[in-house]
């Protein structure tokens, strides 16, 4: 059950008081700097358009990257500049607001559908350095327009159409996925459903003054099949781990970001790993970022594709059914919830 919930980060900030213990991370025991640099990603840009007409070599390129980093930096998407450029800034404006306007949409306690911060679930639970806003945006039938902003003017206008959008390169990206994997190319979207959903989170970042013991959002690998971030070219912060060491994406002008989700990773049969990945946070910069998360049917049961499994690659993997639904608290206790689904 969640406890009172906490004052948002930018109302913290607002309040000028002592900066609370309950953001500080726990030492690693690694001697790493939450703020020190990092590599940078070996992943290549993927042209979208060229997967669609099943170019062997970009399939290639998209296999290799998702069972290497299972993330992937994807070109000629489909989505127009202008939509992107305008749904970031729309978001930017929106967390402007004063917090007044902001709290006309404020979650409730026991939901993450509208504005708020952290979930709080756990007493010792450490909080994350961010406010969001989280909206389910397709199916229309399941959208909860009470928590969609009217201000700024064209939020939800253009929130409609970036989600049709959005809804477009999830299915294109599916199909490419599945024939990486030399499977039907509807494999994967027969396995979502009819019902499929779609998520947006919009997060904001303030500037924090210990970026050196708080994170933006801490260590986890999202509950999603797949995930599209809009990437914040001015303010590197995501961060993704790899054989214990924490790497950033390149900054490549006009591309999305595609994440595998623990979905994907149960039903590739492991072949394709949700990655985990984090935000640091900066002492200096805002940052705003804008993902979008689709999962399957709620009420579907999912498990390892049957053509993937074989004498050499046994099965690994349970059937699960409302994966979203154990999600949150064993992210919230730091744990990997795709453990509760292994064999």
């Amino acid at each position: 059950m969640e406890k009172p919930k906490f004052k948002t980060v930018q109302e913290v900030l607002a309040g000028g008081e002592s900066f609370p213990e309950r953001y500080i991370c726990k030492p690693t025991g690694d001697g790493e700097s939450l703020d020190g640099p990092v590599p940078e990603m070996d992943i290549p840009a993927i042209d979208l358009s060229l997967l669609l007409s099943s170019s062997p070599e970009e399939l290639t390129k998209l296999r290799s990257s998702l069972s290497t980093w299972g993330v992937v930096q994807v070109m000629n998407h489909g989505m127009r500049e202008e939509i992107v450029d305008k749904m970031q800034e729309l978001s930017r404006q929106f967390f402007a607001l004063p917090t007044e306007e902001k709290k006309k949409y404020e979650r409730e306690t026991g939901s993450i559908e509208g504005y708020g911060s952290d979930m709080i679930l756990f007493d010792d639970q450490v909080l994350d350095w961010n406010d969001r806003l989280f909206l389910t945006t397709h199916p229309e039938d399941q959208r909860k327009l009470e928590f969609w902003p009217e201000i700024p003017v064209g939020f939800r206008e253009t929130l409609h159409e970036f989600t049709e959008k959005n809804q477009q390169v999830c299915e294109q990206f599916l199909m490419a996925m599945a024939r990486s994997l030399e499977l039907d190319e509807n494999r994967f979207l027969r396995m979502q459903g009819d019902n499929a959903m779609l998520n947006a989170r919009f997060t904001f970042y303030p500037p924090c003054p210990k970026p050196d013991k708080v994170l933006g959002i801490k260590p986890h690998a999202d509950s999603s099949t797949i995930t599209l971030v809009l990437p914040d070219i001015e303010v590197e912060s995501l961060q993704f781990l790899k054989d214990g060491k924490w790497y950033k994406p390149p900054i490549v002008p006009a591309t999305i970001l595609i994440v595998v989700g623990d979905q994907i990773e149960i039903m590739s049969n492991g072949i394709y790993k949700s990655p985990m990945h984090r935000v640091v946070a900066n002492m200096e910069r805002e940052r705003v970022s804008v993902a979008t998360f689709c999962s399957p049917d709620p009420e579907r049961d999912i498990q390892p594709v049957e053509e993937l499994v074989t004498e050499t690659s046994p099965r690994l993997y349970k059937t699960m059914n409302k994966y979203v639904d154990i999600y949150f608290e064993n992210y919230q206790r730091g744990r990997r919830p795709i453990e509760s689904a292994i064999l």
